[in-house]
């Protein structure tokens, strides 16, 4: 049976919750320094609460969560799931050592904040806005909307699958077939590498990056690239509409299907009649 809603106003420190949902229900309540362990979801269906210096130590400690604030704390890695159906929360100045955080929350802010294993992490997510966060796992923020990102470091394969309405700036990716099925990408000054990178999406802008892929940009509408740098990308284009400028060389394109692209030399270009138009693209390079 349920326990009653706790709407007292009040400060726990230095605590030690046990037990399944220890503060379930819980309001208007700031807790310091405190642990939750040996128990599911002890902050379920919490609102307008901060925890500071504090330490997660099991599964689904924020699910159903309104209004929170959390800094200088801890999700230990059975601490999984950890914050799932929450609204208006920002976490600040974390560690987070748990796999398949923050799904299906909105208005999320991320700051200073450390993903030791951030597989399957930030699923389903609207109006995310994050900040200083590295981050090492798989399939980081599928499906995810309105994205504000700015010096992110992220190690991990397949990032952004079928995401839209991406900002991101002063950015590293190290992943492979990052940005597929998405729509409304812009990124600026940042450095990506990886194969496959875009493919099956729709309206990308890169602007004063470095990319390595191969068989990068393939299948893409409104592709654009400003002052950007190709680094072994090879096979690049195929079936994409696209306005490149490269500053440099390009290793070989293969068969766009329209648009412009300039670099100082394409190593390779093919382009096969029977496959696409050759007067949809042109070419300009030096080289």
């Amino acid at each position: 049976m349920e326990e009653n809603c706790k709407t007292e106003n009040r400060f726990v420190s230095q605590e030690h919750f046990t037990g399944e949902r220890a503060e379930f229900f819980s309001a208007n309540s700031d807790y310091e320094h405190c642990i939750f362990s040996d128990g599911e979801s002890p902050l379920k269906h919490a609102h307008n609460i901060s925890l500071n210096s504090c330490m997660f130590k099991w599964k689904y400690p924020l699910w159903y969560v309104t209004d929170a604030k959390v800094k200088n704390s801890v999700w230990q890695d059975m601490a999984r799931a950890g914050v799932w159906y929450t609204e208006n929360i920002s976490v600040l100045d974390c560690t987070i050592d748990a796999p398949k955080n923050f799904r299906r929350c909105k208005n999320l802010s991320l700051v200073n904040v450390h993903f030791t294993n951030a597989a399957e992490t930030l699923w389903h997510c609207t109006d995310v806005n994050l900040s200083n966060v590295q981050a090492k796992g798989d399939y980081f923020a599928m499906n995810s909307k309105n994205l504000q990102i700015e010096n992110l470091e992220l190690s991990g394969n397949y990032p952004f699958d079928g995401a839209s309405d991406i900002s991101i700036k002063n950015s590293r990716l190290i992943s492979k077939d990052c940005f597929w099925n998405c729509e409304n990408v812009v990124i600026k000054d940042s450095f990506i590498s990886g194969e496959y990178f875009g493919w099956n999406s729709k309206n990308i802008q890169l602007e004063n990056c470095t990319i390595e892929s191969l068989q990068g940009f393939c299948y893409i509408e409104n592709l654009v690239l400003k002052n950007c740098r190709l680094l072994n990308t090879t096979l690049a284009f195929e079936y994409s509409t696209v306005d490149a400028d490269i500053t440099g060389k390009i290793d070989s394109v293969l068969n766009p299907s329209g648009g412009t692209i300039r670099a100082d030399k394409i190593e390779k270009l093919i382009i096969e009649k029977d496959r696409v138009d050759p007067a949809k693209t042109r070419i300009v390079a030096k080289g």
